[in-house]
């Protein structure tokens, strides 16, 4: 039984994080009469644009991300960043609040060091060779043990933020600087990795509800340092690799426990499925299945945490995304070409309407569909193309 917003009997949704990944959350959640709650750190962020209630706090505070949860009181808490004091969210599920999908999850996600010792060494889940680095000297010292290339990130951050491949000795202080001031989270801490020379990298939808664990068919993607430039659905993999990848995101999602969609990323070889990373809720490269599913993975996602049941997950159409970033940093922008976006068939757009843009910040999303994957990804590429930022 769902009452109507800002009646006594409200259900009450906080999202702490509204980008754009956390607009389309809001957008479902308001189909079933939800009361919504946008944060994040600076006002006018997408999701707040459609919110019932807003609020700009820094939500790595502790004392400010309680007081607010405290006074609003929401029957659910989606995180839908890594920037937020974990555990505060810890604390405030054992005093009764609900996190999604748990804050153990949200807590153990956000921090690499401890997803990867669970994954490779609780579960046993095959994944790169890896060390972890707290100063320079450290640092230097993992390098050459995993040896080159390496892949080095932030134990803390998100879409790519501070990541980078190591080549050479020459480059390692420039990736070490890089990592310690690009991150969301400041941590002096990182990961090096062994860099696995894979065919392809997907991401893994993996949905827990009332209905069980179900599979969004695979996503193939492509990243440009460390942050996703396209995606497509479905993603070419032999029944072995999809079966072994299932095995994985279950065996996974399963530790971390609750109901919601978790993005699991991993990287496929000719002979193996290596775990690489997971997101528990909306995954960026998951935004192709606006235009793909019967129900996207915001739609899922919704209705998972609310605990209605998922019958299925059907593909209706293979498909598309291709990411519009900004050239240059601009207080006040416009986007152009839009019409020209959508001559193209069978294509939509996503502006995401953020208030401001700095270079490389994603601004939009085209989205096309095609029974051809390859002429999907071709022409979300062309449309995309067609968009442009001009600063006013």
């Amino acid at each position: 039984m769902f009452s109507p917003p800002f009646s006594q009997n409200a259900t009450r949704v906080m999202l702490l994080g509204s980008g754009e990944l956390g607009k389309e959350v809001i957008l479902e959640a308001q189909r079933y009469g939800i009361e919504t709650i946008a944060v994040d750190r600076y006002p006018n962020a997408p999701a707040m644009q459609v919110a019932h209630h807003r609020h700009v706090i820094d939500m790595t505070n502790a004392d400010a991300l309680r007081a607010l949860i405290l006074s609003e009181k929401p029957d659910l808490i989606i995180p839908e960043i890594e920037a937020i004091s974990t555990d505060t969210l810890v604390a405030l599920e054992q005093e009764g609040f609900r996190v999604i999908p748990t804050a153990t999850a949200a807590k153990l996600t956000m921090d690499r060091k401890g997803i990867r010792t669970l994954v490779a060494e609780e579960l046993g889940i095959p994944t790169a060779r890896y060390e972890f680095a707290t100063d320079f000297s450290s640092f230097k010292e993992a390098v050459h043990k995993i040896g080159f290339p390496c892949v080095v990130k932030p134990i803390m951050s998100s879409s790519g933020k501070g990541q980078s491949i190591c080549h050479s000795a020459e480059e390692m202080e420039q990736v070490w600087d890089y990592a310690m001031t690009a991150g969301r989270v400041k941590s002096a801490e990182v990961i090096i990795e062994s860099f696995i020379p894979f065919e392809s990298e997907i991401t893994l939808l993996a949905v827990r509800s009332t209905s069980g664990t179900l599979f969004c068919p695979p996503i193939g993607h492509r990243q440009q340092d460390g942050d996703y430039i396209e995606s497509w659905q479905p993603h070419a993999m032999n029944p072995q690799q999809l079966e072994k990848a299932q095995e994985i995101a279950k065996c996974v999602t399963d530790r971390l426990g609750g109901y919601g969609v978790f993005g699991v990323e991993l990287f496929l070889t000719p002979n193996e499925v290596y775990f690489s990373e997971v997101s528990p809720r909306p995954h960026d490269t998951g935004m192709v299945t606006m235009i793909t599913q019967n129900l996207s993975e915001f739609a899922l996602h919704v209705r998972a945490v609310l605990g209605f049941p998922i019958p299925e997950i059907q593909l209706l159409t293979p498909g598309a995304s291709h990411v519009l970033k900004a050239d240059d940093d601009a207080p006040a922008y416009r986007i152009e070409g839009v019409a020209d976006a959508l001559s193209y068939p069978r294509t939509q757009v996503r502006l995401f309407g953020k208030p401001t843009i700095t270079k490389g910040r994603r601004i939009a999303v085209a989205l096309s569909s095609d029974p051809d994957v390859t002429k999907a990804r071709q022409t979300a590429k062309a449309a995309a193309s067609c968009l442009r930022t001009v600063a006013e």
